[in-house]
């Protein structure tokens, strides 16, 4: 993930409240999907996918964030 520039604590927990969001319906998404196989089959492997890169971004911001706080 680029930084344009450095964040705060705060700018970073907010971001990380904002995917977790989207990472759980992701994952409500994905579970609907999964309980109406094989009907829509062909998206799954499209909302997977989409559901890793959220959960893969949110590990990634949290990583950053357990970081920081351990720098002040």
């Amino acid at each position: 993930m680029p930084e344009a520039k450095k964040l705060t604590i705060a700018e970073l927990e907010t971001q990380i409240k904002r995917l977790n969001s989207r990472a759980g319906q992701m994952k409500m998404d994905l579970h609907d999907l999964a309980e109406g196989l094989p009907t829509d089959y062909q998206t799954l492997m499209t909302v997977a996918a989409a559901t890793y890169e959220i959960y893969k971004q949110l590990d990634e911001l949290k990583q950053q964030l357990k970081k920081m706080e351990q720098e002040t």
